[in-house]
Protein backbone atom coordinates (compact mmCIF):
# COMPACT_ATOMS: atom_id res chain seq x y z
CA UNK A 1 0.00 0.00 0.00
CA UNK A 2 3.29 2.22 0.90
CA UNK A 3 4.50 1.64 -2.79
CA UNK A 4 1.20 2.52 -4.34
CA UNK A 5 0.58 6.39 -2.59
CA UNK A 6 4.28 6.85 -3.39
CA UNK A 7 3.45 5.77 -7.25
CA UNK A 8 0.77 7.76 -7.31
CA UNK A 9 2.39 11.00 -5.66
CA UNK A 10 5.19 10.80 -8.27
CA UNK A 11 2.83 10.44 -10.76
CA UNK A 12 1.16 13.35 -10.29
CA UNK A 13 3.90 15.52 -9.44
CA UNK A 14 5.34 14.04 -13.18
CA UNK A 15 2.09 15.23 -14.52
CA UNK A 16 2.05 18.75 -12.65
CA UNK A 17 5.78 19.01 -13.90
CA UNK A 18 5.16 18.35 -17.57
CA UNK A 19 2.33 20.94 -17.34
CA UNK A 20 4.34 23.56 -16.05
CA UNK A 21 7.60 22.69 -18.91
CA UNK A 22 4.95 22.64 -21.95
CA UNK A 23 3.15 26.15 -20.29
CA UNK A 24 6.20 27.68 -19.97
CA UNK A 25 7.38 26.15 -23.46
CA UNK A 26 4.25 27.49 -25.56
CA UNK A 27 4.91 31.29 -23.54
CA UNK A 28 8.78 30.93 -25.30
CA UNK A 29 7.04 29.75 -28.38
CA UNK A 30 4.33 33.05 -28.24
CA UNK A 31 6.99 35.46 -27.55
CA UNK A 32 9.18 33.69 -30.36
CA UNK A 33 6.30 34.72 -32.45
CA UNK A 34 5.45 37.87 -31.27
CA UNK A 35 8.99 38.87 -31.86
CA UNK A 36 9.16 37.37 -35.40
CA UNK A 37 5.71 38.95 -36.43
CA UNK A 38 7.63 42.53 -35.16
CA UNK A 39 10.69 41.70 -37.21
CA UNK A 40 10.76 43.87 -40.44
CA UNK A 41 10.93 42.56 -43.40
CA UNK A 42 13.55 43.20 -46.25
CA UNK A 43 12.94 44.31 -50.17
CA UNK A 44 14.92 43.76 -52.62
CA UNK A 45 15.64 45.34 -56.05
CA UNK A 46 13.20 45.11 -58.66
CA UNK A 47 10.51 43.86 -56.37
CA UNK A 48 6.44 43.42 -57.25
CA UNK A 49 3.92 43.94 -54.22
CA UNK A 50 1.56 41.36 -54.24
CA UNK A 51 -2.22 42.48 -53.41
CA UNK A 52 -4.13 39.95 -53.10
CA UNK A 53 -7.38 41.04 -51.77
CA UNK A 54 -10.67 38.44 -51.29
CA UNK A 55 -14.33 38.81 -49.21
CA UNK A 56 -14.61 41.92 -47.13
CA UNK A 57 -12.23 44.85 -46.20
CA UNK A 58 -12.53 47.05 -43.19
CA UNK A 59 -11.58 50.32 -42.41
CA UNK A 60 -8.92 49.28 -40.20
CA UNK A 61 -6.35 45.86 -40.17
CA UNK A 62 -6.54 44.02 -36.46
CA UNK A 63 -3.67 40.98 -36.63
CA UNK A 64 -4.87 38.57 -34.68
CA UNK A 65 -1.82 35.97 -35.06
CA UNK A 66 -3.22 33.95 -32.40
CA UNK A 67 -6.44 33.65 -33.58
CA UNK A 68 -5.27 32.65 -37.06
CA UNK A 69 -2.84 30.02 -35.13
CA UNK A 70 -5.39 28.34 -33.81
CA UNK A 71 -8.03 28.93 -36.72
CA UNK A 72 -10.78 30.46 -34.90
CA UNK A 73 -10.15 33.45 -36.54
CA UNK A 74 -8.48 35.22 -39.76
CA UNK A 75 -6.75 38.50 -39.66
CA UNK A 76 -9.17 41.40 -41.70
CA UNK A 77 -8.10 42.88 -44.33
CA UNK A 78 -7.57 46.69 -43.64
CA UNK A 79 -7.86 49.46 -45.86
CA UNK A 80 -5.41 51.50 -43.86
CA UNK A 81 -2.58 49.00 -44.42
CA UNK A 82 -3.82 48.94 -47.82
CA UNK A 83 -3.35 51.96 -49.20
CA UNK A 84 -0.55 52.87 -46.38
CA UNK A 85 1.53 50.06 -48.32
CA UNK A 86 0.26 51.77 -51.53
CA UNK A 87 1.84 54.99 -51.11
CA UNK A 88 4.99 53.43 -49.69
CA UNK A 89 5.30 50.94 -53.07
CA UNK A 90 5.29 54.26 -54.90
CA UNK A 91 7.91 56.29 -53.01
CA UNK A 92 9.87 53.32 -53.57
CA UNK A 93 12.64 52.69 -56.02
CA UNK A 94 12.76 48.85 -55.36
CA UNK A 95 9.22 48.36 -55.99
CA UNK A 96 9.08 48.44 -59.72
CA UNK A 97 4.85 47.84 -60.37
CA UNK A 98 1.82 45.48 -58.27
CA UNK A 99 0.23 42.19 -58.73
CA UNK A 100 -3.20 42.52 -58.05
CA UNK A 101 -5.58 39.79 -57.69
CA UNK A 102 -9.36 40.42 -56.83
CA UNK A 103 -11.32 37.92 -56.82
CA UNK A 104 -14.52 37.72 -55.25
CA UNK A 105 -14.58 41.41 -53.23
CA UNK A 106 -17.57 41.88 -51.14
CA UNK A 107 -17.20 45.60 -49.59
CA UNK A 108 -18.77 48.88 -49.76
CA UNK A 109 -18.57 51.09 -53.30
CA UNK A 110 -17.11 53.78 -51.63
CA UNK A 111 -14.00 51.73 -49.97
CA UNK A 112 -13.59 50.28 -53.42
CA UNK A 113 -13.48 53.78 -54.57
CA UNK A 114 -10.77 54.86 -52.18
CA UNK A 115 -8.83 52.06 -53.09
CA UNK A 116 -9.24 52.35 -56.87
CA UNK A 117 -8.18 55.88 -56.59
CA UNK A 118 -5.28 55.56 -54.69
CA UNK A 119 -3.81 52.30 -57.31
CA UNK A 120 -4.73 55.24 -60.13
CA UNK A 121 -2.66 57.89 -58.16
CA UNK A 122 0.03 55.17 -57.98
CA UNK A 123 0.48 54.33 -62.12
CA UNK A 124 0.64 58.66 -62.31
CA UNK A 125 4.38 57.84 -60.98
CA UNK A 126 4.94 55.52 -64.11
CA UNK A 127 4.78 52.31 -62.23
CA UNK A 128 2.79 49.42 -63.82
CA UNK A 129 -0.33 47.33 -62.36
CA UNK A 130 -1.65 43.87 -63.60
CA UNK A 131 -4.53 42.37 -62.38
CA UNK A 132 -5.96 38.83 -62.63
CA UNK A 133 -8.86 36.51 -61.88
CA UNK A 134 -10.17 33.10 -62.39
CA UNK A 135 -13.26 34.78 -61.34
CA UNK A 136 -14.42 38.95 -60.97
CA UNK A 137 -17.19 39.74 -59.10
CA UNK A 138 -18.76 43.23 -60.06
CA UNK A 139 -16.79 44.79 -56.78
CA UNK A 140 -13.31 42.79 -58.18
CA UNK A 141 -13.80 44.20 -61.45
CA UNK A 142 -14.45 47.31 -60.60
CA UNK A 143 -11.42 47.47 -58.93
CA UNK A 144 -9.23 45.40 -61.22
CA UNK A 145 -9.90 47.67 -63.91
CA UNK A 146 -7.83 50.55 -62.93
CA UNK A 147 -4.64 48.41 -64.18
CA UNK A 148 -2.64 48.88 -66.80
CA UNK A 149 -3.75 45.04 -68.12
CA UNK A 150 -6.29 43.10 -66.68
CA UNK A 151 -6.28 38.62 -67.46
CA UNK A 152 -8.43 36.34 -66.51
CA UNK A 153 -8.51 32.80 -66.43
CA UNK A 154 -9.49 31.25 -70.14
CA UNK A 155 -12.55 29.22 -68.37
CA UNK A 156 -13.37 31.66 -66.08
CA UNK A 157 -15.65 35.28 -65.86
CA UNK A 158 -16.66 38.73 -64.81
CA UNK A 159 -19.63 39.41 -63.35
CA UNK A 160 -20.86 42.63 -64.48
CA UNK A 161 -24.77 43.37 -63.99
CA UNK A 162 -25.36 46.42 -62.75
CA UNK A 163 -26.65 47.23 -58.82
CA UNK A 164 -30.08 46.38 -57.55
CA UNK A 165 -31.18 46.45 -53.56
CA UNK A 166 -33.89 43.69 -52.49
CA UNK A 167 -35.20 44.18 -48.92
CA UNK A 168 -36.67 41.67 -47.08
CA UNK A 169 -39.79 42.39 -44.74
CA UNK A 170 -40.39 39.98 -42.24
CA UNK A 171 -44.42 40.91 -40.87
CA UNK A 172 -45.71 38.31 -42.03
CA UNK A 173 -43.33 35.83 -40.74
CA UNK A 174 -43.37 37.32 -38.03
CA UNK A 175 -47.35 37.78 -37.35
CA UNK A 176 -47.50 33.48 -37.30
CA UNK A 177 -44.76 33.54 -34.27
CA UNK A 178 -47.55 35.77 -32.72
CA UNK A 179 -44.66 38.72 -32.95
CA UNK A 180 -46.02 42.02 -34.21
CA UNK A 181 -44.46 45.31 -34.18
CA UNK A 182 -45.52 49.00 -33.74
CA UNK A 183 -43.39 51.73 -35.16
CA UNK A 184 -42.97 55.43 -33.84
CA UNK A 185 -40.91 58.01 -36.32
CA UNK A 186 -40.23 61.11 -37.82
CA UNK A 187 -39.45 61.48 -41.33
CA UNK A 188 -41.18 59.60 -44.45
CA UNK A 189 -38.22 58.40 -45.80
CA UNK A 190 -37.49 56.82 -42.68
CA UNK A 191 -38.30 53.36 -43.90
CA UNK A 192 -35.80 51.09 -41.60
CA UNK A 193 -39.16 50.06 -40.02
CA UNK A 194 -40.88 48.82 -42.81
CA UNK A 195 -39.09 45.33 -42.88
CA UNK A 196 -41.62 44.80 -39.55
CA UNK A 197 -44.89 46.50 -41.15
CA UNK A 198 -44.80 46.49 -44.75
CA UNK A 199 -44.95 43.89 -47.44
CA UNK A 200 -43.04 46.00 -50.09
CA UNK A 201 -41.36 49.35 -50.64
CA UNK A 202 -42.93 52.44 -49.59
CA UNK A 203 -42.87 55.25 -52.72
CA UNK A 204 -40.69 57.44 -50.37
CA UNK A 205 -38.20 54.29 -49.99
CA UNK A 206 -38.36 53.46 -53.58
CA UNK A 207 -37.50 57.05 -54.74
CA UNK A 208 -34.58 57.43 -52.51
CA UNK A 209 -32.77 53.87 -53.22
CA UNK A 210 -33.67 54.53 -56.77
CA UNK A 211 -31.56 57.56 -56.64
CA UNK A 212 -28.81 55.86 -54.68
CA UNK A 213 -28.23 52.73 -56.97
CA UNK A 214 -28.62 54.86 -59.81
CA UNK A 215 -26.13 57.55 -58.75
CA UNK A 216 -23.43 54.86 -57.90
CA UNK A 217 -23.97 52.41 -61.33
CA UNK A 218 -22.96 55.70 -62.77
CA UNK A 219 -20.06 56.39 -60.63
CA UNK A 220 -19.03 53.53 -61.46
CA UNK A 221 -19.98 53.25 -64.87
CA UNK A 222 -18.27 56.53 -65.46
CA UNK A 223 -14.74 55.19 -63.94
CA UNK A 224 -14.83 51.83 -66.29
CA UNK A 225 -15.32 53.46 -68.56
CA UNK A 226 -12.46 55.96 -68.53
CA UNK A 227 -10.03 53.02 -67.50
CA UNK A 228 -10.98 50.05 -69.85
CA UNK A 229 -11.97 53.02 -73.14
CA UNK A 230 -15.57 51.42 -73.07
CA UNK A 231 -18.04 53.47 -73.57
CA UNK A 232 -20.73 53.91 -71.16
CA UNK A 233 -23.93 52.43 -73.34
CA UNK A 234 -21.61 49.01 -74.18
CA UNK A 235 -21.17 48.91 -70.62
CA UNK A 236 -24.67 49.10 -69.85
CA UNK A 237 -25.49 46.75 -72.16
CA UNK A 238 -23.26 44.07 -71.26
CA UNK A 239 -25.04 44.43 -67.38
CA UNK A 240 -28.25 43.92 -69.23
CA UNK A 241 -27.26 40.87 -71.25
CA UNK A 242 -25.95 38.65 -68.15
CA UNK A 243 -22.23 38.69 -69.52
CA UNK A 244 -21.29 36.70 -66.67
CA UNK A 245 -22.68 33.55 -68.63
CA UNK A 246 -21.79 34.59 -71.93
CA UNK A 247 -18.44 32.76 -73.68
CA UNK A 248 -15.02 33.88 -71.93
CA UNK A 249 -13.21 34.94 -75.01
CA UNK A 250 -16.24 37.59 -75.41
CA UNK A 251 -14.35 39.51 -72.89
CA UNK A 252 -11.65 40.96 -74.63
CA UNK A 253 -13.12 41.72 -77.77
CA UNK A 254 -15.26 43.49 -75.79
CA UNK A 255 -12.19 45.58 -74.02
CA UNK A 256 -12.88 44.17 -70.61
CA UNK A 257 -9.68 42.14 -70.16
CA UNK A 258 -6.49 42.86 -71.96
CA UNK A 259 -5.96 39.02 -71.96
CA UNK A 260 -6.31 35.18 -70.85
CA UNK A 261 -3.67 32.82 -68.92
CA UNK A 262 -4.05 30.12 -66.18
CA UNK A 263 -2.63 31.09 -62.73
CA UNK A 264 0.69 29.54 -63.59
CA UNK A 265 1.14 31.62 -66.24
CA UNK A 266 0.04 35.13 -65.37
CA UNK A 267 3.58 34.76 -63.63
CA UNK A 268 5.24 34.51 -67.36
CA UNK A 269 3.46 38.13 -67.69
CA UNK A 270 4.62 39.49 -65.05
CA UNK A 271 8.58 38.37 -65.40
CA UNK A 272 7.67 39.65 -68.85
CA UNK A 273 7.17 43.11 -67.09
CA UNK A 274 9.83 43.01 -65.16
CA UNK A 275 12.30 42.26 -67.91
CA UNK A 276 13.39 38.98 -66.29
CA UNK A 277 14.32 35.76 -68.19
CA UNK A 278 11.79 32.40 -67.80
CA UNK A 279 14.00 30.86 -65.59
CA UNK A 280 14.43 34.14 -63.25
CA UNK A 281 12.96 34.42 -60.10
CA UNK A 282 10.44 37.33 -59.45
CA UNK A 283 11.30 39.09 -56.25
CA UNK A 284 7.51 39.43 -54.71
CA UNK A 285 7.10 40.95 -51.44
CA UNK A 286 3.29 41.29 -50.01
CA UNK A 287 1.98 44.34 -49.19
CA UNK A 288 1.50 43.70 -45.62
CA UNK A 289 5.54 43.34 -45.70
CA UNK A 290 5.93 46.65 -47.76
CA UNK A 291 4.13 48.28 -45.01
CA UNK A 292 6.47 47.27 -42.30
CA UNK A 293 9.69 47.23 -44.52
CA UNK A 294 9.23 50.98 -45.40
CA UNK A 295 9.00 53.18 -42.07
CA UNK A 296 8.97 56.61 -43.51
CA UNK A 297 7.89 58.13 -39.74
CA UNK A 298 10.94 59.97 -39.87
CA UNK A 299 10.16 61.89 -42.72
CA UNK A 300 6.92 63.01 -40.74
CA UNK A 301 6.45 65.79 -38.03
CA UNK A 302 3.73 66.58 -35.65
CA UNK A 303 0.18 64.32 -34.81
CA UNK A 304 -2.38 64.06 -36.04
CA UNK A 305 -4.54 61.30 -34.43
CA UNK A 306 -6.60 59.44 -36.72
CA UNK A 307 -9.75 57.59 -34.90
CA UNK A 308 -11.86 54.67 -35.94
CA UNK A 309 -15.57 54.49 -35.42
CA UNK A 310 -17.16 51.01 -36.71
CA UNK A 311 -20.39 49.09 -36.40
CA UNK A 312 -23.37 50.15 -34.62
CA UNK A 313 -23.38 52.98 -31.84
CA UNK A 314 -24.12 52.11 -28.57
CA UNK A 315 -24.36 53.35 -24.91
CA UNK A 316 -22.68 50.58 -23.30
CA UNK A 317 -20.37 47.89 -24.85
CA UNK A 318 -23.30 44.41 -25.03
CA UNK A 319 -21.37 41.48 -26.38
CA UNK A 320 -23.09 38.45 -27.33
CA UNK A 321 -22.71 34.73 -28.25
CA UNK A 322 -23.85 35.36 -31.55
CA UNK A 323 -23.43 38.22 -33.41
CA UNK A 324 -19.42 39.75 -33.68
CA UNK A 325 -20.34 43.12 -34.77
CA UNK A 326 -18.24 45.62 -34.19
CA UNK A 327 -19.49 48.62 -31.86
CA UNK A 328 -19.47 52.61 -30.81
CA UNK A 329 -19.67 52.76 -27.68
CA UNK A 330 -20.24 55.93 -25.97
CA UNK A 331 -18.74 56.26 -22.62
CA UNK A 332 -15.63 54.60 -24.54
CA UNK A 333 -15.53 56.93 -27.40
CA UNK A 334 -16.04 59.86 -24.78
CA UNK A 335 -13.45 59.15 -22.78
CA UNK A 336 -10.85 58.54 -25.59
CA UNK A 337 -11.78 61.87 -26.97
CA UNK A 338 -11.33 63.67 -24.00
CA UNK A 339 -8.13 62.05 -23.77
CA UNK A 340 -7.09 63.40 -27.19
CA UNK A 341 -8.27 66.74 -26.31
CA UNK A 342 -5.78 66.91 -23.41
CA UNK A 343 -2.96 65.02 -25.70
CA UNK A 344 -0.70 67.89 -26.21
CA UNK A 345 1.17 65.93 -28.47
CA UNK A 346 -1.95 65.77 -30.78
CA UNK A 347 -2.58 68.60 -33.24
CA UNK A 348 -5.63 67.53 -34.82
CA UNK A 349 -7.69 64.78 -35.01
CA UNK A 350 -9.72 62.60 -38.06
CA UNK A 351 -12.36 60.66 -36.89
CA UNK A 352 -12.97 57.46 -39.46
CA UNK A 353 -16.62 56.75 -39.38
CA UNK A 354 -18.03 53.83 -41.35
CA UNK A 355 -21.63 53.16 -39.73
CA UNK A 356 -25.14 52.94 -40.20
CA UNK A 357 -26.35 54.56 -36.80
CA UNK A 358 -27.56 53.89 -33.70
CA UNK A 359 -28.80 54.73 -30.11
CA UNK A 360 -29.88 58.64 -30.42
CA UNK A 361 -29.02 58.74 -26.91
CA UNK A 362 -25.70 57.72 -27.46
CA UNK A 363 -25.13 60.08 -30.67
CA UNK A 364 -25.94 62.99 -28.93
CA UNK A 365 -23.59 62.51 -26.55
CA UNK A 366 -20.77 61.55 -28.52
CA UNK A 367 -21.42 64.45 -30.79
CA UNK A 368 -20.83 67.03 -27.55
CA UNK A 369 -17.22 65.10 -27.04
CA UNK A 370 -16.60 65.64 -30.74
CA UNK A 371 -17.79 69.32 -30.31
CA UNK A 372 -15.72 69.98 -27.57
CA UNK A 373 -12.67 68.06 -28.90
CA UNK A 374 -13.31 70.61 -31.87
CA UNK A 375 -12.73 73.78 -29.23
CA UNK A 376 -8.98 72.79 -28.87
CA UNK A 377 -8.11 71.39 -32.41
CA UNK A 378 -9.30 71.05 -35.59
CA UNK A 379 -11.62 67.57 -35.66
CA UNK A 380 -12.03 66.45 -39.51
CA UNK A 381 -14.62 63.59 -40.42
CA UNK A 382 -13.92 61.16 -43.17
CA UNK A 383 -16.83 58.96 -43.68
CA UNK A 384 -16.51 55.63 -45.09
CA UNK A 385 -18.59 53.54 -47.02
CA UNK A 386 -21.67 54.96 -44.74
CA UNK A 387 -21.93 57.51 -42.07
CA UNK A 388 -25.89 57.74 -41.61
CA UNK A 389 -28.48 59.09 -39.45
CA UNK A 390 -26.76 58.91 -35.70
CA UNK A 391 -23.56 58.66 -37.66
CA UNK A 392 -23.88 61.85 -39.48
CA UNK A 393 -25.48 63.22 -35.99
CA UNK A 394 -22.04 62.22 -33.94
CA UNK A 395 -20.23 64.11 -36.99
CA UNK A 396 -22.32 67.53 -36.12
CA UNK A 397 -19.22 68.57 -34.09
CA UNK A 398 -16.71 68.70 -36.21
CA UNK A 399 -15.00 71.24 -38.48
CA UNK A 400 -14.56 69.65 -41.84
CA UNK A 401 -16.60 66.93 -43.43
CA UNK A 402 -15.10 64.58 -46.08
CA UNK A 403 -16.73 61.51 -48.00
CA UNK A 404 -16.92 59.69 -51.41
CA UNK A 405 -18.83 60.15 -53.86
CA UNK A 406 -20.49 56.61 -53.37
CA UNK A 407 -20.65 57.20 -49.64
CA UNK A 408 -24.10 56.76 -48.37
CA UNK A 409 -24.92 59.57 -45.78
CA UNK A 410 -27.67 62.10 -44.54
CA UNK A 411 -30.98 60.01 -42.93
CA UNK A 412 -31.50 63.04 -40.43
CA UNK A 413 -34.36 60.83 -38.03
CA UNK A 414 -35.06 58.88 -35.87
CA UNK A 415 -37.47 55.90 -35.21
CA UNK A 416 -38.82 53.90 -32.63
CA UNK A 417 -40.01 50.25 -33.20
CA UNK A 418 -41.49 48.37 -30.38
CA UNK A 419 -41.95 44.80 -31.07
CA UNK A 420 -45.45 42.98 -29.67
CA UNK A 421 -44.39 39.46 -28.30
CA UNK A 422 -47.95 39.40 -26.01
CA UNK A 423 -49.38 36.91 -28.63
CA UNK A 424 -46.43 34.69 -28.57
CA UNK A 425 -46.34 34.74 -24.96
CA UNK A 426 -50.17 34.21 -23.92
CA UNK A 427 -51.65 32.48 -26.51
CA UNK A 428 -49.03 30.58 -28.27
CA UNK A 429 -46.96 29.89 -25.02
CA UNK A 430 -49.67 29.71 -22.71
CA UNK A 431 -48.45 32.06 -20.38
CA UNK A 432 -50.08 34.01 -17.88
CA UNK A 433 -49.46 37.46 -16.28
CA UNK A 434 -51.24 39.28 -13.54
CA UNK A 435 -49.83 42.41 -11.20
CA UNK A 436 -50.22 45.15 -8.88
CA UNK A 437 -49.20 48.49 -9.19
CA UNK A 438 -48.99 51.36 -7.40
CA UNK A 439 -49.33 54.09 -10.78
CA UNK A 440 -51.27 53.87 -14.07
CA UNK A 441 -48.31 53.45 -15.73
CA UNK A 442 -46.61 51.57 -13.17
CA UNK A 443 -45.89 48.38 -15.22
CA UNK A 444 -45.40 50.05 -18.46
CA UNK A 445 -41.89 47.95 -19.31
CA UNK A 446 -44.41 44.92 -19.46
CA UNK A 447 -45.95 46.59 -22.45
CA UNK A 448 -45.24 44.00 -25.42
CA UNK A 449 -44.53 41.48 -23.43
CA UNK A 450 -47.17 40.70 -21.16
CA UNK A 451 -49.72 42.59 -23.06
CA UNK A 452 -49.72 44.88 -26.31
CA UNK A 453 -48.71 48.50 -26.43
CA UNK A 454 -51.59 50.77 -24.88
CA UNK A 455 -52.43 54.07 -27.16
CA UNK A 456 -50.84 56.31 -24.14
CA UNK A 457 -47.82 54.55 -24.45
CA UNK A 458 -47.43 54.73 -28.22
CA UNK A 459 -48.42 58.56 -27.63
CA UNK A 460 -45.94 59.37 -25.40
CA UNK A 461 -43.21 57.47 -27.13
CA UNK A 462 -43.97 59.29 -30.49
CA UNK A 463 -43.96 62.74 -28.56
CA UNK A 464 -40.42 61.45 -27.13
CA UNK A 465 -39.40 60.96 -30.97
CA UNK A 466 -40.32 64.31 -32.25
CA UNK A 467 -38.69 65.87 -29.38
CA UNK A 468 -35.51 63.69 -30.43
CA UNK A 469 -35.56 64.51 -34.05
CA UNK A 470 -36.01 68.00 -33.44
CA UNK A 471 -32.50 68.25 -31.17
CA UNK A 472 -30.98 65.97 -34.28
CA UNK A 473 -32.13 68.89 -36.92
CA UNK A 474 -31.10 71.90 -34.66
CA UNK A 475 -27.54 70.02 -34.52
CA UNK A 476 -27.42 69.86 -38.17
CA UNK A 477 -28.74 73.36 -38.53
CA UNK A 478 -25.94 74.22 -35.93
CA UNK A 479 -23.16 71.97 -37.08
CA UNK A 480 -23.56 72.69 -41.16
CA UNK A 481 -24.28 76.66 -40.57
CA UNK A 482 -27.90 76.42 -42.20
CA UNK A 483 -31.06 77.17 -40.62
CA UNK A 484 -33.79 74.75 -39.27
CA UNK A 485 -36.26 75.01 -42.47
CA UNK A 486 -33.06 74.43 -44.51
CA UNK A 487 -32.29 71.61 -43.17
CA UNK A 488 -35.77 69.75 -43.34
CA UNK A 489 -36.24 69.75 -46.50
CA UNK A 490 -33.28 67.88 -46.76
CA UNK A 491 -34.16 65.90 -43.69
CA UNK A 492 -36.92 63.48 -42.97
CA UNK A 493 -35.13 60.44 -42.41
CA UNK A 494 -33.46 60.61 -46.41
CA UNK A 495 -30.44 58.78 -47.09
CA UNK A 496 -28.27 60.72 -49.79
CA UNK A 497 -25.38 59.61 -51.69
CA UNK A 498 -21.92 61.64 -51.91
CA UNK A 499 -22.19 63.36 -54.96
CA UNK A 500 -25.57 65.18 -53.90
CA UNK A 501 -24.97 64.98 -50.18
CA UNK A 502 -22.20 67.65 -51.27
CA UNK A 503 -24.74 69.80 -53.28
CA UNK A 504 -26.75 70.38 -50.41
CA UNK A 505 -24.00 70.83 -48.16
CA UNK A 506 -24.76 67.80 -46.19
CA UNK A 507 -20.67 67.54 -46.29
CA UNK A 508 -17.75 69.79 -47.56
CA UNK A 509 -15.93 67.89 -49.54
CA UNK A 510 -14.97 64.40 -51.30
CA UNK A 511 -11.96 62.73 -50.76
CA UNK A 512 -10.52 59.58 -48.68
CA UNK A 513 -8.66 58.86 -45.52
CA UNK A 514 -5.34 60.10 -46.66
CA UNK A 515 -7.47 63.55 -47.94
CA UNK A 516 -9.09 63.82 -44.58
CA UNK A 517 -5.69 64.09 -42.97
CA UNK A 518 -4.01 66.21 -45.43
CA UNK A 519 -7.07 68.74 -44.67
CA UNK A 520 -6.67 68.55 -40.96
CA UNK A 521 -3.25 69.33 -41.32
CA UNK A 522 -4.42 72.15 -43.17
CA UNK A 523 -6.34 73.69 -40.99
CA UNK A 524 -3.97 72.50 -37.47
CA UNK A 525 -1.01 74.49 -39.98
CA UNK A 526 1.21 71.94 -40.18
CA UNK A 527 3.92 71.56 -42.86
CA UNK A 528 4.78 68.42 -41.27
CA UNK A 529 2.71 65.61 -39.82
CA UNK A 530 2.32 61.58 -39.01
CA UNK A 531 -0.93 59.97 -38.83
CA UNK A 532 -1.33 57.85 -35.43
CA UNK A 533 -4.56 55.59 -35.10
CA UNK A 534 -6.61 55.20 -32.63
CA UNK A 535 -7.88 53.38 -30.24
CA UNK A 536 -5.15 51.18 -29.27
CA UNK A 537 -5.55 47.56 -30.60
CA UNK A 538 -5.05 44.88 -28.19
CA UNK A 539 -1.72 42.89 -28.12
CA UNK A 540 -0.48 39.35 -27.83
CA UNK A 541 -1.07 39.51 -24.27
CA UNK A 542 -4.91 40.72 -24.32
CA UNK A 543 -5.52 38.66 -27.21
CA UNK A 544 -4.33 35.95 -25.01
CA UNK A 545 -6.80 36.59 -22.46
CA UNK A 546 -9.51 37.30 -24.66
CA UNK A 547 -9.06 33.35 -26.08
CA UNK A 548 -8.52 32.31 -22.32
CA UNK A 549 -11.95 34.13 -21.52
CA UNK A 550 -13.53 31.66 -24.12
CA UNK A 551 -15.26 33.54 -26.08
CA UNK A 552 -16.80 32.20 -29.19
CA UNK A 553 -18.85 35.09 -30.30
CA UNK A 554 -17.02 35.43 -33.99
CA UNK A 555 -16.97 31.57 -34.47
CA UNK A 556 -20.91 30.82 -34.02
CA UNK A 557 -21.52 34.32 -35.82
CA UNK A 558 -19.62 32.63 -38.79
CA UNK A 559 -21.37 29.32 -38.62
CA UNK A 560 -25.19 31.66 -38.37
CA UNK A 561 -24.02 33.88 -41.42
CA UNK A 562 -23.49 30.47 -43.48
CA UNK A 563 -26.56 29.30 -42.53
CA UNK A 564 -28.99 31.96 -42.29
CA UNK A 565 -27.25 33.73 -45.89
CA UNK A 566 -29.64 36.66 -46.68
CA UNK A 567 -32.10 35.84 -43.91
CA UNK A 568 -28.93 36.77 -40.67
CA UNK A 569 -29.75 40.15 -40.93
CA UNK A 570 -33.32 40.08 -40.17
CA UNK A 571 -32.61 37.74 -37.56
CA UNK A 572 -29.72 39.75 -35.84
CA UNK A 573 -32.39 42.34 -35.68
CA UNK A 574 -35.16 40.46 -33.91
CA UNK A 575 -33.17 39.63 -31.64
CA UNK A 576 -31.73 42.53 -30.62
CA UNK A 577 -34.99 44.12 -30.15
CA UNK A 578 -35.09 43.71 -26.67
CA UNK A 579 -31.28 44.84 -26.12
CA UNK A 580 -31.28 48.21 -27.22
CA UNK A 581 -32.72 51.23 -26.47
CA UNK A 582 -35.99 51.83 -28.32
CA UNK A 583 -35.37 54.84 -29.78
CA UNK A 584 -32.81 54.41 -32.43
CA UNK A 585 -31.19 57.58 -35.43
CA UNK A 586 -29.74 54.55 -37.76
CA UNK A 587 -30.11 54.04 -41.11
CA UNK A 588 -33.39 53.67 -42.69
CA UNK A 589 -33.30 50.15 -44.23
CA UNK A 590 -30.83 47.28 -44.30
CA UNK A 591 -28.69 47.91 -46.94
CA UNK A 592 -28.93 44.97 -49.31
CA UNK A 593 -26.98 45.86 -52.70
CA UNK A 594 -26.68 42.77 -55.55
Amino acid sequence: MKDFFKNVAATIVGLFAFGLIMTILGFICIIGMVASSNSKPALKDNAVMVMKLQGQIEDRTEDNWLGELTGEQFNNIGMNRILSSIRKAKNEDKVKGIYLETGILETDYATLQEIRNALADFKKSGKWIIAYGDALSQGGYYLASVANKVYVNPEGNVDWHGIASQPQYIKDVAAKFGVHFTVVKVGKYKSYTETYTEDKMSDANREQVSRYIGGLWLQMLGDVSKSRNISKDSLNRYADGLMVFDDTKLLKSRKMVDGFCYYDEIRDVVKKQLGLKADETINQVDYNDVDMAIDDSNLMGEEIAVYYCQGSIVRMETPSIYDSEQQIVSTKVIKDLQELADNSQVKAVVLRINSGGGDAYASEQIWRAVKELNKKKPVVVSMGGMAASGAYYMSMGAQYIMAQPTTLTGSIGIFGALPDFSDLMTKKLGFKYDEVKTNRNSAYASAGMSRPWSAEEIATMQNYVNRGYSLFRNRVAEGRKMSTEQVEKIAQGRVWLGTDAKKIKLIDGFGGLSDAIDKAAELAHLSSYQAVEYPALDGWMEQLLDMAGGNKGTYLDEQLRLALGDLYQPFIMIRNMKEKEPIQAALPYVLNIQ
